[in-house]
């Protein structure tokens, strides 16, 4: 059996260890209403210490849209180095059809998603569709407001997107994110239901190793021992950092705090933690109970 992963207390812990950092944002920065308590000061200490630090998150919005609501919660652009996000990524590749796979998409898209993220349409010279009968491909950012509770209503949509073989694209591979403390549905929940319908989903964002990549390029292609991810969910944080072979800090506040029977900045019970990592096959390289210094 491999050592459990330490429970450290904080990132001096284990910051020397390391020249960059991948950060998620949801759940380790802010719970979408407020940024957590020391999460402003671990970034300054970090970046005092010379540290790399690129902000990867899975939200399903361009990257200049995040940096926006990120200086409404106090998280400026001078406490990171760069930025990337699922949704610019998915954005890039509708843009630069960089494959023969995306070039076959077609212009006429049905897209699933609140309002809000309506701006991952802007500028990529697609026509919205009534529906899947007319649509040569669909666009998932995650249920609408309505659909918050029960996606059953997306159904007949994605039946007859499945029967027609129309080809789904995923901005934000999370099953859900909490907000405000409150858990909120996310488009892998909805992609997971058009597959499992037959459906073919492509995704963008974590665990995936194409938009590691772009962030290691961004970063100047460094060791990969001497880079490290922090982020809150196994699924997601955890296990891209493990397939593309770097080390990586859970934080035990974030989408599992729940299921730890933990709050925010609490530490877990090392017992909960090994039935977790036994439950997702993924484990950490250290844990802490939130991003602090």
């Amino acid at each position: 059996m491999p050592s459990s992963p330490p429970l450290c207390d904080s990132l001096d812990a284990v910051a020397s260890n390391y020249d960059s950092f991948i950060l998620d944002l949801w759940g380790v920065l802010h719970d979408g209403e407020r940024v957590y308590p020391h999460a402003v000061a671990a970034l300054r200490a970090l970046k005092a210490a010379d540290k790399q630090l690129l902000i990867l998150s899975n939200a399903p919005r361009r990257a200049s849209e995040i940096a926006e609501r990120m200086v409404e919660l106090g998280l400026t652009p001078d406490l990171y180095d760069d930025l990337m996000s699922s949704g610019e990524d998915t954005w890039v590749h509708l843009h630069d059809r960089p494959s023969p796979w995306y070039r076959a998409l077609g212009r006429r898209v049905v897209h699933i998603g609140p309002e809000r993220d309506f701006g991952m349409r802007s500028g990529l010279g697609l026509t919205l569709a009534d529906g899947a009968a007319d649509a040569e491909f669909i666009l998932n950012t995650g249920p609408a407001e309505a659909d918050q509770e029960d996606i059953s209503g997306l159904e007949p949509l994605l039946h007859e997107g499945a029967e027609r073989g129309l080809a789904m694209i995923c901005a934000n591979p999370d099953l859900i994110v909490m907000r405000g403390g409150e858990k909120e549905l996310c488009a892998g929940s909805v992609a997971a239901r058009y597959e499992a319908l037959g459906g073919e989903v492509r995704y963008h964002g974590k665990p995936y190793r194409p938009i590691y990549d772009t962030c290691f390029k961004r970063l100047g292609d460094p060791d990969p021992a001497r880079v490290c991810a922090v982020g809150d969910t196994l699924r997601t944080d955890i296990a891209g950092a493990n397939a593309v072979g770097i080390d990586s800090i859970l934080i035990t506040g974030g989408i599992h705090a729940e299921e730890l029977g933990v709050r925010m900045g609490e530490p877990a019970d090392p017992e909960d933690l090994a039935a977790l990592y036994a439950r997702e096959n993924e484990r950490p390289t250290a844990v802490l109970p939130e991003f602090r210094w």
